[in-house]
Order: C-alpha cells, then sequence, then structure tokens
C-alpha cells in the first residue's frame, strides 16, 4: 500500500514538472519580448536577445508614444468596432445556431451544409473589395470594420452542437409552460451556453483587435486607422529611416531601435488582450471542449 502511494506520488510530481515545463514555453517567450523592448538597440546588436536588459533604455516607447493624439484615436477605433462587432456577432450567432440545432427545423441539414461550404470556398479578394467599395459604400467608414465577417461558420457550428448536446428534456418543459421558441431560444439556451458564448466571443474579439488588412484596403483616412495598421506603419517608418541612414542619404546621430521598436509595439498591442483575458479564462477550456464534442 505504501510503495502503491509513493508511486503515486512520483507520478503526480512528474506531471507537474512537465506541467511547469509547458508553461514556462509559454511565459518565456513574452517575458523576452518585454526584455528586448527595454534593451537599449546597441545592447541588442552587441549581446543579442536576453531575459534581462543589458542597458536599460525606454527609446522604443517614446517613438511609439510620440505621437499620443494619433495612437490615441487609432486605440478608440480598433475598441469601438471590436466591441461592438463581438456583441453583434456573438448575438447573432446565437441566435442563427438554435434553428440549426432543432431536430424538428426541416431544413436544418441543408442550411448546416451550406454553412459548411462558406468555410471551404469563397468569392476571393476583388469580389469582396468590389462588393464593399462599389455596392455597400462601406469603405472610409468604421462600418467596414464590423459588417464583413460578422459571423464565423465555425464558430456558428460550435455553438450549434453545444445547443444539440444540451437535454432536450429543458425544450420540452419550456414549451408545456407556453414558452415560444424565441423565449426558449434567449432565456434557456443561450444562459446555459455561456462558456461557449464566452470563448468563441473571446476568440472572435482576438480576430477583430489584430485585424490590420482591411485598414490597408479599405481606408484613406488617418482618424480611422486601426491600432494594428497604425503599429505596423510606424515601424515600417522607422525602418525606411534606418536603411536611409545606413546608405548615409540621412544623418544619424543615434542608431534607430528597430529591434526594441518591434517588440515594444507587440506589447502595446497585446496588452490589452491580456488584461481582458482573465475575465474570459474559466469558460475558456470548458467552451471549446462542450461544443466540439458530436457534430
Amino acid at each position: 500500500m505504501a510503495g502503491l502511494k509513493k508511486k503515486k506520488n512520483r507520478g503526480q510530481i512528474i506531471l507537474h514538472v512537465i506541467f511547469i515545463i509547458i508553461s514556462c514555453m509559454y511565459v518565456i517567450p513574452f517575458w523576452l519580448v518585454i526584455a528586448v523592448s527595454l534593451t537599449d538597440e546597441s545592447a541588442i546588436a552587441k549581446y543579442g536577445y536576453s531575459l534581462i536588459p543589458k542597458e536599460f533604455s525606454l527609446k522604443a516607447y517614446q517613438l511609439v508614444f510620440g505621437d499620443m493624439t494619433q495612437l490615441l484615436q487609432s486605440y478608440k477605433v480598433t475598441i469601438i468596432f471590436t466591441v461592438i462587432a463581438t456583441i453583434l456577432s456573438i448575438v447573432i450567432m446565437a441566435v442563427s445556431a438554435y434553428p440549426l440545432a432543432r431536430p424538428g427545423f426541416r431544413y436544418r441539414k441543408f442550411f448546416t451544409m451550406f454553412i459548411l461550404i462558406t468555410m471551404l470556398f469563397n468569392a476571393g479578394m476583388v469580389p469582396n473589395y468590389m462588393l464593399i467599395v462599389r455596392y455597400l459604400h462601406l469603405n472610409d467608414t468604421i462600418w467596414v470594420y464590423i459588417f464583413p465577417g460578422l459571423v464565423s461558420a465555425y464558430y456558428l457550428l460550435i455553438i450549434r452542437t453545444n445547443y444539440a448536446n444540451l437535454p432536450a428534456e429543458l425544450i420540452e418543459a419550456a414549451k408545456i409552460d407556453g414558452a415560444t421558441e424565441l423565449y426558449i431560444c434567449f432565456k434557456v439556451m443561450i444562459p446555459l451556453s455561456t462558456p461557449v458564448l464566452a470563448s468563441t466571443g473571446f476568440l472572435f474579439l482576438v480576430s477583430k483587435w489584430n485585424d490590420w488588412n482591411t485598414t490597408l484596403l479599405y481606408i484613406k483616412n488617418p482618424d480611422l486607422y486601426s491600432l494594428q495598421y497604425l503599429l505596423q506603419k510606424i515601424l515600417r517608418e522607422a525602418q525606411y529611416l534606418q536603411q536611409m541612414a545606413g546608405q548615409g542619404m540621412v544623418l544619424a546621430d543615434e542608431v534607430f531601435p528597430t529591434e526594441s521598436y518591434r517588440y515594444a509595439m507587440a506589447v502595446v498591442a497585446a496588452g490589452p488582450v491580456l488584461v481582458i483575458f482573465p475575465f474570459f479564462q474559466k469558460y475558456f477550456s470548458k467552451g471549446m471542449t462542450i461544443g466540439g464534442v458530436k457534430g
């Protein structure tokens, strides 16, 4: 008995060590990003990357926050369209998934197959551009960030699968009490699907927060630049100045902090999402597991 207990404790220790190593594999790279962003560019060129800054410097952050007006405007625009798009997306997908999960809906197989097809095929960039610019006239408006891609077929099917896994007795009991389908959807199915809706909502939020391609294709007004596009634009300008200085075309009294600059922008861009994640973390693993049990 004692030997069995000792063997079990040894297994627990090994399991904990493995999970500690896996956790370090996630934490150390992020710590390295912060350390490099706080390191002087000359120290990076001399010593390479280090988990502890060899020569502490805030030069990269001073350059990132150099134009606070434009940066704050991009932050505001990104927060607005990310929050609105995420809320609308979750509401639409939560309601749309309900009839697809109901056995009594005659055309549910047809619509499910139609949604699956959209995951495999799309019209392409040029037809999308023509639709958004020529017919919908969403270019140079904040709505171009919100309406296109509002529904994800993958997330919709995850929510549908979660609905299908819920006990049918709950729906039957609600119908006996005189509840309508709309009431059942909002008062029964959606509250019971909070983990799935929260996890898919967070994933959608991250994809919207990281969106820079929409700005590149459809936005010309600087007041509507997304945060990711603005940071990429600043980095391109810094790299261009460094290249010009290397060719002797411009005078440079000091080294442009290109490397530390890049990592500082990564911290600035990822910071808000990292703050939000703990509020979704308790739902995340449970929601994705429940939503993918069966088809």
